[in-house]
């Protein structure tokens, strides 16, 4: 279980295609000597397992399944928002993220007017999930949602978002991993649970 609050940011240092996948090689933040191999790791959205250490870099098996629900099968970044999943003794800070991506988005609108606002263009079909002052993860980041429309959402980014994590470098036409609210998809499924079983 994550927060979508990101603690770093860090390259791509290299990647390696396997018949199992893409390896991706990341650099390992200073602080994260306790590392270890089958720990999951948010990056940018994405909950990866760690596959091996070696010292100041880490390596993850992203699976072709992955590779087809997420940008990563679209481009690969330069840089990825990064978080560990949540202990025992963390402050909760941001909303559940399951680190599940739903589905990818396009980056349609960057701008400064009334503060920095990010449009993002998504699935229709998913449209009861995006809901006005909900929650929404955009590349792992937890943000709550400013303006809403069938396919379209709009957050707005403060400077320590813009500062913290990728998304001040995004632009129109970029590709981003998308994370409905959890409560939200539990909500539908029940009320679509409930529909087949009325029409029965």
């Amino acid at each position: 279980m994550f927060t979508g609050i990101i603690t770093h940011v860090v390259p791509i240092k290299k990647t390696r295609k396997t018949n199992d996948g893409l390896v991706m090689t990341f650099a390992r933040p200073s602080d994260w000597n306790d590392l270890r191999t089958g720990e999951s790791v948010a990056t940018n959205g994405a909950c990866l397992t760690v596959a091996a250490v070696r010292g100041h870099e880490y390596d993850c098996l992203v699976t072709p399944e992955t590779l087809a629900r997420t940008s990563f099968g679209a481009s690969l970044p330069q840089k990825v928002n990064l978080e560990r999943p949540l202990t025992m003794q963390d402050r909760f800070g941001g909303h559940f993220v399951q680190g599940h991506v739903d589905s990818t988005g396009t980056v349609v609108a960057v701008g400064q007017s009334d503060g920095y606002r990010l449009g993002v263009r998504f699935d229709p079909d998913n449209q009861g999930l995006v809901v006005y002052k909900g929650s929404i993860t955009v590349d792992g980041v937890s943000l709550t949602v400013s303006d809403a429309k069938s396919d379209c959402f709009e957050v707005a980014l403060v400077p320590h978002t813009l500062k913290s994590t990728t998304l001040g470098s995004l632009k129109a036409g970029d590709v981003v991993n998308l994370e409905f609210d959890v409560i939200g998809k539990y909500v539908r499924s029940n009320m679509k649970a409930r529909e087949n079983h009325a029409t029965g």
